[in-house]
């Protein structure tokens, strides 16, 4: 099926986008997943959204993992003598 043939069906690509999550962290039913591959396969529009999910869910999964960047020294002591300034 061509992109051009399947574009009219707008409103069932919005419900298996909807979908996209559970997907992605293997919580879709076996027969929901058969049919979301069934139109990732014929659809590239979707394939771009499901990318962009995957890529975005896997950054965000990185910036769980590295501890958060120290302020520089001088920066948290100019801060901290503000703040007793009032």
């Amino acid at each position: 099926m061509s992109h051009a043939a399947h574009s009219h069906d707008l409103q069932r690509c919005r419900e298996l986008v909807a979908q996209l999550n559970d997907y992605l962290d293997g919580e879709l039913p076996a027969d929901l997943c058969a049919e979301l591959e069934h139109h990732l396969a014929d659809c590239p529009d979707c394939q771009v959204v499901l990318d962009t999910l995957g890529q975005t869910v896997r950054i965000l999964h990185h910036l769980d993992e590295a501890p958060p960047p120290a302020l520089p020294a001088d920066l948290e002591a100019r801060l901290l003598a503000r703040l007793r300034a009032g």
